[in-house]
């Protein structure tokens, strides 16, 4: 494989916790609670999350690597750790307009780290919210 089309991938684990409400002022009380059921639970719920980010590139000659994972926590930390972790995701800005599932969730860390993410281009955000249920999101 030539350089110009070398590419790798490196992917690093974060945990953080946040709480929200499922619950969407466009439906009734009814329909909400149909749509979400116990996670429409007026005083919100929370959950310690796990965020995957995978970023991909080439394998810089000089150092090995695709990104240094230094660089990667930082990025992480600033955008993604310093902004959610311990928050009620519901009052946080990028919900105002959308119900902040964990479908929601993911594009909004996707869409914060794919603004910074240098030299490499980052790939996937994968979040899990229980040992059961996982979300991926991938970009446009």
């Amino acid at each position: 494989m030539s350089a110009a089309t070398d590419k790798a991938y490196f992917g690093r684990r974060y945990m953080l916790s946040a709480s929200h409400r499922l619950h969407s002022d466009a439906l009734s009380a009814e329909e909400n609670k149909a749509t979400y059921g116990k996670c429409n639970n007026p005083h919100g719920h929370g959950h310690n999350y796990v965020v995957e980010v995978l970023v991909g590139g080439g394998v810089d000659p000089q150092t090995g690597m695709v990104m240094n994972l230094v660089d990667l926590d930082e990025v992480v930390r600033k955008q993604v750790m310093e902004r959610f972790d311990h928050t009620n995701l519901n009052l946080d800005p990028h919900f105002a307009n959308q119900v902040p599932t964990t479908e929601n969730f993911c594009k909004a860390v996707f869409e914060l780290l794919n603004q910074t993410m240098e030299p490499a281009k980052l790939v996937q955000v994968r979040i899990e919210e229980t040992e059961n249920n996982f979300f991926e999101y991938s970009g446009q």
